[in-house]
């Protein structure tokens, strides 16, 4: 695997755990795809670092549980605001 795949991989893993970070939020701060983000933790990150890569499955798991609460909170904020405006 080329060093900047790696590199990137390692970083976008320490973002996700230091920041609590979904994958979306991932995928704008490193000029990525979702799809991009997503592989390099559940698929390249485990082939050189098993460790680094669990922590971050551990907060891209808990993110995916509650987005559906984040959606709906999203979609009352959004009619909230038109019924304001």
């Amino acid at each position: 695997m080329k060093q900047y795949i790696e590199e990137r991989a390692i970083g976008i893993a320490n973002y996700i755990i230091e920041q609590n970070a979904t994958v979306r939020q991932t995928a704008k701060a490193f000029g990525v795809s979702k799809s991009t983000v997503h592989k390099d933790v559940t698929e390249r990150l485990p082939a050189f670092n098993h460790a680094l890569a669990k922590e971050a499955r551990k907060v891209l798991d808990v993110n995916k549980s509650e987005r559906h609460i984040r959606g709906g909170m999203a979609t009352k904020e959004k009619y909230l605001q038109q019924h304001i405006g």
